[in-house]
């Protein structure tokens, strides 16, 4: 089932997912304009709940009407989890602005898609765009290959780890958002996510060096296996520099198409690899 749900979640996002309806981030933040506390256990506290009620709800269901109400819940679960609605609607807003040279409108989508991790002051127009390109990467890596990861690893309950990562870069980004860094430093939210995305990383990190031109990023790779203290951004985007070091970064329009498309072939291999774990049996 686990092959069957990522295909129609991908297909449905692809779509109709546009903004924020289908967003489980977009659905809590109702809950954390409630937290006026930040701590590192209560971070944990508030993921294990709804997990927990994840987890209640699939138990439910199991066994009603031949699992067609689990299967329907794999299938909503999934959609609310995965994909970036929002962030594609900034990403064409990016390019038309782009195309049309309005660096007002540029700057402005380009500042959404570099929320989390943001662009170093002063840099020229080539590091500029590396940047964009770096965190482009970096959301097909928390809203389509991480869920995936987690969805997978999480076998019958897949929809539970699921949600449990969901909920924490939901966390994360509202955070980045709407509250102070310190105030973020204190939820202990990129700890924990440096933690669950240290194998992901990897694995998506050797997909973008067979890919793409790996000639130094396979070299990089290896290093990356005994390193626990480089942030994981830093990390999954050093990797995949290496192999778009061939590809335009000049180019206001045709550098971040480049590090999409990559993206997008990595996303493609992942799901043929399910694909073939769920044919030889290893996935259920």
């Amino acid at each position: 089932m686990t092959l069957f749900t990522i295909l129609l979640v991908l297909i449905a996002e692809r779509l109709f997912k546009l903004g924020e309806h289908w967003q489980l981030d977009h659905r809590l933040e109702v809950l954390f304009r409630r937290v006026h506390r930040f701590s590192m256990a209560r971070t944990l506290l508030m993921t294990i709940a709804i997990m927990l009620v994840t987890f209640l709800l699939l138990r439910a269901l199991y066994g009603l009407f031949f699992n067609v109400p689990l299967m329907v819940a794999w299938i909503l679960l999934g959609l609310l989890c995965i994909g970036a609605g929002k962030a594609r609607l900034h990403y064409h807003a990016y390019l038309k602005a782009a195309a049309r040279n309005d660096s007002h409108a540029r700057d402005a989508m380009a500042s959404e898609l570099t929320l989390i991790h943001g662009v170093p002051p002063g840099c020229d127009e080539r590091e500029y765009l590396r940047e964009l390109q770096n965190a482009l990467l970096w959301i097909n890596f928390r809203y389509y290959l991480a869920p995936l990861f987690w969805f997978i690893v999480g076998g019958v309950w897949g929809p539970v780890t699921l949600v449990g990562y969901a909920f924490l870069r939901a966390w994360q980004s509202w955070l980045a958002r709407y509250q102070t860094p310190h105030h973020r430093l204190h939820s202990g939210i990129d700890f924990i996510l440096h933690v669950l995305d240290w194998v992901p990383v990897r694995l998506v990190g050797v997909i973008y060096a067979l890919i793409g031109h790996g000639e130094k990023a396979l070299p990089a790779w290896f290093a990356s296996l005994g390193d626990r203290h480089t942030a994981q951004y830093q990390v999954l985007t050093r990797l995949a520099q290496f192999s778009l070091a061939r590809e335009p970064h000049i180019d206001r329009v045709e550098t971040p198409k480049a590090a999409v498309s990559m993206a997008k072939k990595t996303s493609f291999v992942l799901v043929v690899i399910v694909a073939l774990l769920t044919i030889y049996g290893t996935l259920i």
